[in-house]
């Protein structure tokens, strides 16, 4: 299946983008070699492959949770610019 000037001015349309002839001409090109790309990969034998979801296989990267002494109140306040005794002192963002 070849890609034609008129499909790219379609997919153009639907992206909402506007390209000069020249533009359409180069895209039309660059589409029809990617496509003779995916069509080499339908020579292979994938007839032994087991079917993927991810080309690598993934596993979890989360850190085991593991219960630590916290920060002191008066050592996270040390830097704050507006506290009281315990907490920091924020804006009111909501109204009632």
């Amino acid at each position: 299946m070849d890609v034609t000037i008129k499909d790219v001015e379609h997919i153009a349309k639907l992206a909402k983008l506007n390209f000069s002839d020249e533009e359409k001409e180069k895209f039309t090109a660059q589409f029809n070699e990617i496509l003779s790309f995916m069509q080499k990969l339908d020579e292979l034998d994938t007839s032994k492959v087991e079917p993927l979801s991810h080309v690598i296989e993934l596993e979890n990267v989360m850190r085991e949770d593991v219960v630590k002494p916290s920060l002191p109140t008066g050592d996270a306040l040390k830097n704050a610019p507006s506290k009281t005794d315990k907490f920091f002192k924020v804006p009111k963002v909501i109204e009632r």
